[in-house]
């Protein structure tokens, strides 16, 4: 799977306007490199030397922690105080180079405790679990980075209202269960949301893949797990094994989650867009999860768009305007099956009824990476006009690549 490197990454993160997040507080400066434990700290001539000094600060609302580009850290950066929506605390970096490193297989390595924080420009490798461990609400990354763990980003239960974006999530290929038997294996997620109310945006997401010794491989590039009312939008996936995957644990819910204007492509020999269940499954009902606007290129063989299992019915999914185009299945349902209209689909084979408005033919790709659709395609116009409601609220009017979504709207994720 395609590897991204340190430049590559840090040019793919965006320049961010920090300072408009900065109100008055104290600022902090760390630099692993020339930086003194022993030094005031609140300067870059003056910088702490370890992520230890931060954990240790007594950090107030509006305070900044400006982490030098370069650094390198063994360990976990742990933030357990809360900024306010008028003054949060900020994470961010200064100077020139590679994000700051942060590993350590001892421990994860970006724990946030509290809320109202704003994280940025930070990469996180190789860490004992999750690169980001998100325990509070409120909470924003941007600009970050996460390679070689388990979960790039993990949103746990208490975890809402986060925001994770423009940020790159690559290879987080590791296994957390890996055991022959039980149809328990987990692992390679980029984001794991087990919180309700966040948001995953503009993100790249690649290499969510691991063997699997249940299931041959596994890894999600989002997967919601006891989550409600998350929304995952405008991001890029390519070469994870799965894009989205749902489940609840009986007596909990994963319900209202929304996937919209995602791009999702893979050249890996297998992989799927969405799978759910229904109630007969153990890990089901997820109900009234939603795609709309997605478009996905899977041309490997062992392949499916979108599978709705154990119980499917128009409560559990509901999709829209979606083009999916495939190697093997182009979707599956069984009992009343899901809630499909206002789509193109093309695969070897499908399991569903299609809605009146959805038709079997060639999207016509302008090439296998440019998803984007050539003139001719029957993908144009085909969309039906969606309001809010398909939006977990909100009303989205930006494409996958930032254009306005007309009245008359193309099916898939790009507008012409």
């Amino acid at each position: 799977m395609r590897v991204l490197s340190a430049a590559v990454v840090a040019a793919l993160l965006p320049a961010l306007p920090y300072d408009a997040l900065a109100a008055a507080g104290t600022a902090y400066y760390v630099d692993s490199k020339t930086g003194d434990d022993g030094a005031a700290g609140t300067s870059a001539a003056t910088a702490w030397k370890s992520l230890a000094r931060v954990n240790a600060a007594d950090l107030k609302p509006g305070d900044t922690v400006n982490i030098r580009r370069g650094s390198r850290f063994k360990g976990s950066l742990t933030l357990t105080a809360s900024g306010t929506a008028a003054r949060p605390i900020v994470v961010r970096p200064y100077g020139t180079g590679t994000l700051a490193k942060i590993s350590g297989m001892r421990a994860d390595c970006v724990v946030i405790r509290g809320s109202h924080l704003r994280v940025s420009g930070l990469w996180a490798s190789r860490c004992r679990w999750a690169g980001f461990l998100v325990f509070g609400d409120h909470n924003e990354l941007s600009a970050v980075a996460a390679d070689h763990n388990v979960a790039g980003v993990h949103i746990t239960a208490s975890g809402s209202h986060n925001t994770i974006r423009d940020s790159v999530l690559n290879d987080n290929d590791r296994m957390s269960v890996n055991d022959a038997g039980g149809d328990n294996d987990s692992g390679a997620f980029g984001v794991l949301l087990n919180g309700d109310d966040n948001l995953v945006a503009g993100n790249v997401i690649t290499g969510s893949y691991a063997k699997s010794a249940d299931y041959g491989a596994d890894g999600a590039a989002v997967e919601i797990f006891n989550g409600d009312r998350n929304l995952i939008i405008h991001n890029t996936a390519r070469d994870n094994e799965t894009f989205t995957e749902l489940g609840a644990r009986k007596g909990r819910t994963a319900t209202g989650n929304v996937l919209a204007f995602n791009v999702v492509s893979s050249a890996l020999g297998r992989g799927s867009f969405l799978v759910t269940r229904g109630p007969r499954h153990p890990v089901g009902p997820v109900r009234g999860t939603i795609a709309v606007h997605n478009t996905v290129s899977l041309p490997a063989r062992k392949t499916i768009g979108w599978s709705c299992h154990d119980g499917c019915s128009p409560s559990i999914l509901k999709l829209r305007n979606n083009v999916i185009a495939v190697g093997g299945e182009a979707g599956w349902e069984d009992g009343q099956g899901a809630d499909e209209d206002g789509s193109v689909y093309l695969g070897r084979t499908n399991h569903f009824k299609l809605g009146p408005n959805s038709v079997v033919a060639d999207p016509k790709f302008v090439s296998r990476t440019d998803l984007r659709l050539r003139p001719g395609s029957r993908a144009i116009g085909r969309g039906l006009r969606l309001g809010p409601e398909w939006f977990g609220g909100r009303m989205i009017t930006q494409d996958a690549a930032g254009e306005s979504v007309g009245g008359a709207p193309d099916a898939g994720a790009y507008q012409r």
